[in-house]
Order: C-alpha cells, then structure tokens, then sequence
C-alpha cells in the first residue's frame, strides 16, 4: 500500500475510534441536560484548548517511539504506570462496552420483522401503565380514518395521564433486560443477549486476526457508512411534523446555564471521552504509522471530524424528539430520559412512528453496531499491542493472533455477568466509576512527565526531528500550561459536585459504590506503585540519586528503526548525545551507557540460545529464557 493508503486508512482507523456511541446519544444527551445552545460555546472552547492539543500530543508521542502505550514509557521508566494504568481503564471499557453492542445487536436482529415488538401496549410484558402513541392492536384492522382517531385519542390518553411508561421502555426493563429489584440480585443470565454477546467478541476477533492490517481495511467501512446512515436519518427527520421544535430546542441557547460550572464540566468530559484520550487507543494506532508522517494535521482533521459527528448527530436525534413532542403534545425537555435510554427507549420508540419502521430501525442498530466496533477495534488492538510489545518473546510475537483470542475470550467471560438481570446496574456502575476522574489523573500526569520531567526542550526537539518543523506556539503552550490546568479543573469539579449514581429511581447501596470506587482508584494506583518499584529497583546511594535515574530517559527511548535514529539519537555516545542530555552528568553517562551494553549482550545471548538451539540457561541475569529451548 502507498502512502496515500496508510495515511487514509490511519486517519479512518483513528475517527473509527474516536467516533463511537458517546457521540451519537451523549452529545446530544448534555445539549438536552444543559439547555441546548448554551452547552455548545463551553463545548468548543474545550475542543481548542484541550482536546486538540492532548489528541496530538498522544499521536506524536505514539508515533514517535512507534510503541504501544506501555512501549513508550522509556521516556520516563518511572512513569511506565501510567501505561499499565491505560491498559485497565481500556479493559474496563472493553468489557461494558461490548456489551452495550450486543444490545445493539439484539435490537438489529429483532428489527427483522413486519412490526416492530414495542410498538404497542398489546404483549405480555406491557403493564397498565403503558401508553403507546400509535394506539392500541385494533389499529391493524381498522380503517385510515379511524386510524387517525385512534391515534389523537392515544395522544389525549397520555396528555391526560399522570405517569405514561412508553411501549419501547417497557420492552426495555421488562423483556430485553428483565431487569430485578436491585445490584446484588443478579438473577438468571439473559440467554439471548449472552449469545450477542459472544457474537460481538466473535465479530471483533475475526476482524482483528491478522492485526493493525485487517482492522485498518475493515474502516474503509465501518467509519464512514455511519455517515451514510446519519444522512438518510437527517433528512428523514428534518421532513417530520414537530421536526423544527427539536432543532429549535438544540440550538437556542439559555443564556443562564452558560455561567453554570457543571456545563463546563459536561463540556470537558465530553470532548474527554469522545476523543478518547489517555485510553491508550491513540498511542497503539499511532504506533503503526511511518516515523515521518504528518501527525499533526492527522490531529486536527480528526478532531474536528469527531466534533461535526457529534453536532450532526445532535441535529438527527433532535429532530426525532421534536417530532416526538409534537405527537405526545408535551414539551421537547419531556420527551426522553436520560442515559442509555436516550438510543434504546426514546428513539425505538419514535422509529415506530416512522413509515416503513423496521427499515429505519435496522439501519438505526446497525450504524449503531459500527460505530461501537469501530471504537472496539482499538481498545483490543492497544490491549494485544500492549502484551505483546511487554512480553517481546520470539514465540509470542509470531503467535499474535493467539493473544488476540485469548483477550477476546477473557473479555466475553468478564462480560457474563453484564447479560444478567442485574447487569443494567453493573454496566452503568462501569460507565460512571471505571472511565471517570481516572482518565483526568492519567492524563494530567502524562503532561506533567513528557512536559517537566523529560522535558518540553527535549520533546519540541522530538516532534521537530519526526515532522521536520517544531509543534506551533500555541500547542506549546497548552502541552505545558492551559491543558493541565484544564485537566486539573476538571479533575477538582468532578470531586466537588460529586453525587451518588442512580438508575431511575433505584439508589445504588454502598458497598456497590465502594466497588465503584475500588475500580476508578484500580487504574490510578498503578501509577505510584510501579514508581515505587522502579526508585527500588535504580542504582543509587541515596533516595534522591535513585529517583533521578528512574526519572532518566532510557538508552533505547527514541525512534524504534536505526534508519532514524540520528543526531542526538546515535547509537555511540558523542557530542551530540551530551547536548541531548545537558543535566546528565559524565558518571551518570557512563552508567548508563554499561546498562544499555550489559542488554545488548544479554539480547545476543538470547538470540544465540535460539538459533543454536543450545539447552540450559544462560545464567541468572537472563531468567525470562526457556530451559527448554526445544519447546
């Protein structure tokens, strides 16, 4: 493949992955909390001073080292917990948010039908409450006109209710998840959203098996037909009755929530999680790229993608919901709940007022489906690469597809307990607590070591040396001030306005939220304790000569091919490797340059092992060979 085909196939392999689920119901979901308009200008100015900057900084960071995101810690050895941090967070992350596809799929195959199963109130699940806007069973035989009748009386019926529980919501609490009275009550295993479940692992896996490559042939279509499916919708929701008070609602702004601290908070984690940094996703993929590639325009271009993605599905679910209101006669801000409500209550619902119905609904799921997949991609990707690139053995790099199952199928099992009947709770306990204040931390921390330990000089150098021009002033800037300080008030916000997570009405216990915590906090503490081992572990007398060697670049940190690894890179130790390191002194120098010696033998004897096939060990310093070099 040329140039022009990697180019293309990262940049649709990275908005596969930054576009997903969040931007099709949590954008517009914050627009519809935070009063429509006035969540867009908060929104926007976190795009340019945080999201952009930290989106490149990962991309050139990844591509410059060419290593997964536990790979590129030789800038900082003692900062390589943040890398095992990522690597939690994108497997807490991996096992809900293939089950959320699985429900997509489950949707997707009931779909296959003449009438879609929520559509009325007629079905065994339904409760007295239910209040279908089509009208009742009897519409299938009744005539146009008593059709319409039908239907205004179905209207008037749930004007005049007190409490109205849509057919899709119940179809959603009482038949998809049958779901129980609480967290701790788990209840039977949901069979046929276990079986989508293992669909989903199973379609991840086949499009992952040869790696990078296959992935990056397979968003050819899972990145863009999303785009074609959200057009078709757009402009089938802009024709509806209603459709303008939607829109209207999303992007008239009050004025008064602008001076809210919680939208600009929505606003920040918005642009967090829709990005998707400090998932270790973005380093992985950018790891793959060519050392000279323009890694910077690839950051803008997809940024802003992701951005548009998320305000053009803002004008798709928005009309929906105008529609919506206009036929239940209510307001737009009562039309919907909040959550996952917002893609599996409110908008089945409203495909069954669409003509053809099924016809919207399947290719409603089954964009969907791509958008999650094109996200799943990565997270598996970064995990594999991220194993593969620690352990480095010969057997398990020609074996990467045994890795890849192996993952997948760790990952279905963990899952299991999603598909329950208390699964609903433990999903959202994930989403809220798992992927939350950690991937702030993970990222402020980030900035501070590339920026204040490493250095900013050293890294302006890096990004100079790869894309043959220094990063622009104003990227500078945000790496070493605005975006920490962005990342830090985020981080303060979220710990000053935080409440207990509920699910309706249903008030998560304690225990619960401890666990809750216990996985938030399980990604955060792998940081200082692998920095506490690796001050262990450095030579030094004192305290203070360990930490400065663990905070030491390594020998090897720097582009992965020797075709690139010039100038202040070289391998022998000259004027050039002295200016690098300006704060090195001649003795630390040297003993640097003895470890990097005593791993190249170590690395040869390795190899001879192999390839004379000779049985024993080579001694004590290089336990991780197999005694039995046969096997």
């Amino acid at each position: 493949i040329g140039n022009w085909g990697n180019q293309i196939e990262f940049v649709l392999t990275s908005v596969g992955y930054a576009v997903g689920l969040g931007n099709v119901w949590r954008f517009p979901y914050l627009c519809y909390r935070n009063g429509g308009g006035a969540f867009m200008l908060p929104y926007f100015i976190m795009l340019v001073f945080c999201g952009i900057p930290l989106f490149f900084l990962e991309l050139s960071f990844g591509q410059f080292a060419s290593q997964g995101c536990l790979g590129v810690w030789k800038i900082s050895p003692m900062f390589k917990g943040v890398g095992y941090g990522m690597m939690v967070v994108s497997t807490y992350i991996g096992i809900y948010y293939n089950v959320v596809i699985c429900i997509a799929f489950y949707y997707f195959f009931l779909s296959m039908t003449k009438l879609l199963p929520w559509t009325y109130c007629n079905n065994p699940w339904n409760t007295p409450d239910c209040s279908g806007v089509v009208g009742n069973s009897q519409r299938l035989n009744a005539s146009l006109a008593n059709a319409t009748t039908s239907l205004v009386a179905g209207v008037s019926e749930v004007v005049n209710r007190t409490k109205r529980t849509s057919p899709s919501e119940e179809y959603w609490k009482h038949y998809v998840l049958n779901i129980s009275d609480g967290i701790g009550t788990f209840g039977e295993v949901r069979l046929p959203i276990l079986g989508c479940l293992a669909v989903s692992w199973f379609v991840v896996f086949l499009c992952l098996i040869r790696g990078v490559k296959s992935s990056g042939k397979v968003v050819y279509f899972t990145a863009t037909f999303p785009y074609v499916v959200l057009t078709i919708l757009f402009i089938r929701g802009i024709t509806l009755d209603g459709a303008i008070n939607g829109i209207k609602y999303y992007l008239t702004p009050q004025w008064e929530k602008v001076l809210d601290a919680k939208v600009w908070g929505d606003a920040a984690s918005q642009i967090f999680y829709s990005l998707g940094c400090a998932w270790g996703g973005l380093i992985t993929m950018a790891s793959y790229n060519k050392f000279h590639n323009n890694c910077f325009r690839d950051s803008i271009i997809i940024s802003i993608t992701n951005c548009a993605t998320s305000v053009y599905a803002g004008f798709v679910i928005f009309s929906i919901l105008g529609f919506m209101a206009h036929n239940l006669n209510v307001p737009v801000s009562e039309v919907a709940d909040h959550g996952p409500g917002l893609a599996f209550v409110a908008y089945p619902e409203a495909l069954t007022l669409l003509p053809i119905s099924p016809l919207w609904s399947l290719l409603f799921f089954f964009m969907l489906i791509l958008l999650g997949l094109g996200t799943q991609f990565c997270l598996l990707e970064t995990l594999v690469t991220a194993i593969v690139d620690e352990i480095g053995t010969d057997w398990i790099i020609r074996n990467k597809t045994v890795v890849t199952l192996s993952v997948a199928i760790v990952g279905f099992l963990l899952g299991v307990p999603l598909t329950t009947q208390a699964g609903i709770y433990w999903l959202l306990l994930m989403d809220n607590y798992a992927a939350s204040f950690s991937l702030v931390i993970i990222s402020c921390i980030m900035c501070i070591c590339v920026m204040y330990v490493y250095g900013h000089r050293n890294y302006f150098r890096d990004v100079e040396m790869m894309l043959g021009f220094p990063p622009p002033l104003f990227f500078k800037v945000c790496w070493r001030f605005i975006s920490p300080v962005i990342i830090s008030f985020i981080l303060i916000f979220t710990v000053i306005q935080y409440k207990p997570i509920t699910y309706n009405d249903y008030v998560y216990p304690g225990w619960s939220l401890a666990i809750g915590f216990s996985m938030a906090l399980s990604s955060v503490v792998c940081i200082p304790i692998y920095a506490l081992y690796k001050i262990s572990r450095s030579p030094g007398a004192t305290f203070r000569e360990r930490l400065k060697f663990a905070c030491r670049a390594h020998p090897k940190w720097g582009p992965a091919l020797q075709e690139h690894r010039t100038g202040r890179y070289a391998p022998m130790a000259s004027e050039d490797t002295v200016e690098a390191r300006p704060l090195k002194e001649k003795e630390e120098l040297k003993e640097e340059l003895k470890v990097e010696e005593k791993e190249k033998e170590k690395e040869t004897e390795r190899k001879d092992e192999i390839s004379l096939t000779i049985q024993g060990s080579n001694g004590s310093t290089n336990t991780h060979n197999n005694p039995n070099p046969s096997a």
